[in-house]
């Protein structure tokens, strides 16, 4: 158990090495949720690649534009809806400059803009006046990427038709190079939505993993955490083991919601692998194939970015760079921490609040972390109880 708990390199998990020159390069996610538009693309291709059953019947939350609500074992991927205003995104933005220690960098015009006096000092202002709608696309606020407000003009002449749908796809009708899109977000002062697409995490020390009592979980050769459904029994151990609530087991009562609109139920569905535990398997069945996850291949935006684990991370570090360098300090990361309590994750997360507004434990910790030091304090205090007992045997002779 101790051996589970350790790593190598860089969040390298030990079971990851098992595999000899099986292995390869850890893999994981960098989910960039300053510039996720809540299109949901990702949360549909993954249920369309792994014949996912659907979860309710599509009717809307009435707490959000959302009809899932969260992870669950149909839903491997979920695209969350938080709605924010000034005050709170104040508030985030304090919290940020305390957690870095930034201060108040200087802001300058974003890619792309007007760089003549008047423009730039009027994007100074529009910053230094609590701007920073951070949770939006590349071209506006909410899931059409409409306008950001009164603070909105420092992105006033970029579109999302013009930046990302129209140049989506290139004449021969493969994927467009994105990589000169400008990824700034624009700023608001009264109003943002703060949208991200949450997955499993494939931890380091992964809790689900190492409390299984069948092997049913095992790492992969991506250093990734895959349930093989034909040997879990149900027992639902690692639903308590998971410090992040992702896996769960698939029945009945998972499906279908109540609601008013009952037009298919969950006897008419294919419900495969029932009464199993179920997550993301980072599309494992791609990765032999040397494909990459079906969501982050889908993303319209490159908001969720797949590589190698380490690139990732780095590539992360240089986005929080930016955003800070660009004035909105409470950008973090969220998984990139080797020492804490999960031993870092593989999925990557950019966040602009702090954790607990996404729905995110603030120091995640896997149960079995402690078990060695336990183990190591319950043997001393029965050496100790040992030590006493033959004390008293010894001294009760004389």
């Amino acid at each position: 158990m101790e051996e589970s708990l350790t790593t190598d390199r860089l969040g390298e998990p030990t079971e990851h090495r098992s595999w000899g020159a099986q292995a390869h390069e850890r893999k994981g996610f960098f989910t960039d949720t300053s510039i996720c538009i809540g299109c949901k693309a990702c949360e549909v291709a993954c249920k369309e690649w792994n014949s996912n059953p659907q979860d309710g019947t599509y009717e809307l939350l009435e707490s959000s534009y959302d009809n899932t609500g969260g992870l669950g074992a149909n839903t491997w991927r979920h695209v969350a809806f938080i709605e924010q205003d000034g005050d709170r995104i104040e508030k985030a933005r304090e919290s940020g400059r305390k957690l870095v220690g930034l201060g108040m960098p200087t802001v300058g015009p974003p890619t792309g803009a007007a760089t003549t006096p008047g423009a730039a000092a009027s994007n100074e202002d529009a910053a230094a006046s609590g701007g920073g709608c951070s949770g939006c696309g590349p071209s506006g606020c909410g899931p059409s990427g409409g306008g950001c407000g009164s603070g909105g003009g420092a992105q006033a002449g970029t579109t999302i038709e013009a930046d990302l749908l129209s140049g989506l796809l290139d004449g021969d009708g493969t994927t467009a190079d994105l990589s000169n899109v400008d990824t700034t977000p624009p700023d608001t002062a009264d109003f943002r939505w703060l949208m991200s697409s949450d997955v499993c995490k494939h931890c380091t020390h992964a809790g689900c993993l190492d409390v299984c009592p069948t092997g049913a979980l095992f790492r992969t050769e991506f250093g990734t955490v895959v349930v093989q459904n034909d040997v879990c029994n149900g027992c639902g151990t690692c639903v308590a083991g998971c410090p992040f609530g992702v896996i769960e087991r698939r029945d009945d009562g998972t499906i279908n919601t109540p609601t008013d609109r009952d037009d298919r139920s969950a006897s008419e569905m294919d419900v495969h692998d029932e009464g199993t535990a179920n997550k993301c398997t980072l599309c494992y069945d791609r990765l032999l194939e040397g494909q990459e996850p079906a969501c982050s291949q889908t993303c319209p935006t490159q908001s969720i970015k797949f590589g190698d684990r380490e690139d990732m991370v780095e590539q992360a570090e240089v986005r929080v760079r930016d955003l800070h360098a660009k004035g909105l300090t409470e950008a973090r990361l969220y998984g990139a921490n080797p020492h804490d309590g999960v031993g870092g994750t593989g999925s990557v997360f950019l966040l602009l609040d702090e954790p607990e507004v996404y729905g995110l434990p603030p120091d995640p910790r896997v149960p079995t972390k402690d078990l060695p030091g336990m183990w190591a304090s319950a043997g001393a205090a029965a050496l100790g109880m040992i030590g006493v007992a033959a004390l008293s045997f010894l001294g009760g002779r004389r």
